[in-house]
Formats: C-alpha cells, sequence, structure tokens
C-alpha cells in the first residue's frame, strides 16, 4: 500500500508530465550539487529539472499516458520538464553535457512522441522558434513584394503595348 507521501509525489510527477509539452530523462551519476544548480540554469526559464525516483516516476508517466519511456528509468535519473520551447532547453542539455560528459541524456519524449538521445540533440541544432517565425515572415514578406512588383508590371506593359500598338496603326494610316 502507497503511503501518502509517495500517492503525493506521483500526483505532482503526474501533472508536470502532463502540463509539459515535453521532458527528457537523463542521467546525472557523477555531477556534483553545484553542476547540478548549473545545469537547471542553462536549461532556461521554461524548464523544470528534478532528480526522480524511478519506480514513481515510472508509475507518473504511465498514469500521464506516457508508456514509451519504461525502458529508460534505470540508474540514477533526472526529469527536465519543459513548459516552453523545447529547442532551447534540449539547446541546455547538449552544450551542458559537452562541457560535463557526466550528464548523459537518455531520450524523453515530445507533444506524446518518444525522442531517442540522438533525437534530442537533433532537436536541439535546430533554432529557436522566434528565429524560424521570423524566416518564414521574411519569406512571405519577398512573396508579397514580388507579387506587388508583378501586378504592377501588368498595367504598364498593357499600357506600352497600347501605345505601341496606337503609333503603329497611326503609320499604317498615315501610310495610306
Amino acid at each position: 500500500m502507497p503511503t501518502p507521501d509517495k500517492a503525493a509525489a506521483v500526483a505532482e510527477l503526474t501533472d508536470k508530465f502532463r502540463s509539459s509539452n515535453a521532458a527528457v530523462l537523463t542521467e546525472y551519476r557523477g555531477l556534483t550539487v553545484a553542476q547540478l544548480k548549473q545545469l537547471r540554469r542553462s536549461l532556461g526559464e521554461n524548464s523544470e529539472y528534478a532528480v526522480v525516483k524511478n519506480t514513481l516516476t515510472k508509475i507518473a508517466a504511465n498514469q500521464a499516458g506516457i508508456d514509451t519511456l519504461d525502458d529508460l528509468f534505470n540508474g540514477p535519473t533526472a526529469v527536465a520538464f519543459v513548459t516552453g520551447d523545447p529547442v532551447e532547453s534540449a539547446k541546455g542539455l547538449r552544450d551542458f553535457a559537452k562541457e560535463n560528459p557526466n550528464l548523459v541524456i537518455k531520450g524523453g519524449v515530445l507533444d506524446g512522441k518518444a525522442l531517442s538521445a540522438d533525437e534530442i540533440k537533433k532537436l536541439a541544432d535546430l533554432e529557436s522558434r522566434e528565429v524560424l517565425l521570423s524566416k518564414l515572415a521574411g519569406a512571405f514578406k519577398g512573396k508579397q513584394s514580388q507579387a506587388a512588383q508583378l501586378f504592377q508590371a501588368l498595367p504598364s506593359k498593357f499600357v506600352r503595348t497600347a501605345e505601341a500598338l496606337r503609333v503603329k496603326q497611326a503609320e499604317q494610316g498615315g501610310a495610306e
């Protein structure tokens, strides 16, 4: 029979899984408390990094409808719960892991889809949401200016063609 503390911990973890856009599981064996504090800061404002008990977290993930992480709950585990841009947090984890090889990214979940450690690293290589949106807006603006140029060219070309036709008819009428 679960104790009230364990039941509360499972309920809290279940809520975190449900309210997060993404969750990344890591192994933190060998990291100091100061390094974990630095890691939490590097993840950004929209992430929470929590050291968890595997059994309770596995139960919470299953209750939240995530059963693809079951194989990753072994060894010392910590979870980065991401409520904002997952790219920012993935970059923070990747960069921290480069400096501190004791941090191992095991895998995770993004919007209900399981991600391997390699997929999380690929996610970290993406540009941020804001950069991608600005590039998209720039592309739309470029297409709009091309369309405007096309629409301006049509009337002027029509006027030049009509004028050339008028001159040609005047020349033919004067030649007769």
